[in-house]
């Protein structure tokens, strides 16, 4: 699969909590120059990049990250916040205490309202696969498909662990036809991008797939 068409699934992402507006803005101008899917950024900046892309590039925000215990308010303010600022997409992380709990209407009701939230606009729902069971996570296919979420997404990349071949597999074998998996967290390389994708992934959120290109256009110099 050529690079460029890999970058065009890829989220560019920056959610480091120390990033600076100037690292955004690059993120902006990095996302622009290799046509990726979106840029996902912290809320707090979301209306800096919408401003400096002027429609050139779709931006992603966060509802109730990285810990999805967040009130559902909370997470319904988050977006709509995100969207009056200039977002086209939402990752949200759901509740899994109350999953643990096996409370699964109020797991589903939480990601229900976000959509509605959302619309007719993108909303990922983020599992965090590293801290489920098997089970937990089979669970998550079938309430995220239940919900009218877009995507369902393995991590956050602030927990134990990243997006697996594993984890892609069940999520391709026990989700709803349509429903959008977004690989995140340790996609290093081109070579984990197009393995996610074949197993089943259709959108990848990574930073380190900008940085290569970036690299080896410095080399060729």
């Amino acid at each position: 699969m050529e690079k460029i068409e890999i970058l065009k699934m890829v989220d560019h992402t920056l959610l480091a909590p120390v990033a600076t507006p100037d690292e955004i803005i690059q993120v902006v101008e990095d996302g622009i120059k290799y046509n990726v899917a979106t840029i996902c950024i912290s809320n707090c900046y979301v209306k800096l990049a919408a401003e400096h892309a002027k429609g050139r590039l779709k931006i992603a925000a966060l509802a109730g990250f990285p810990l999805g215990s967040a009130t559902t308010a909370t997470k319904c303010f988050e977006a709509a916040k995100a969207f009056e600022d200039g977002a086209c997409e939402i990752d949200m992380v759901a509740n899994l205490g109350l999953l643990r709990a096996g409370r699964y209407g109020e797991v589903l009701e939480d990601i229900k309202a976000v959509k509605r939230v959302c619309g007719d606009r993108i909303l990922k729902v983020i599992i965090e696969t590293c801290l489920l069971t098997e089970e937990e996570k089979i669970r998550m296919c079938e309430i995220v498909s239940e919900s009218g979420a877009d995507f369902i997404k393995t991590s956050t990349g602030f927990s134990t662990g990243g997006a697996t071949r594993e984890d892609i597999a069940l999520f391709k074998a026990h989700c709803r036809p349509g429903l959008g998996i977004k690989a995140a967290g340790g996609i290093r390389s081109f070579k984990d991008a197009e393995d996610m994708i074949a197993l089943g992934a259709t959108r990848l959120g990574t930073s380190a797939l900008v940085k290569i290109l970036k690299n080896e256009e410095l080399l060729s110099y």
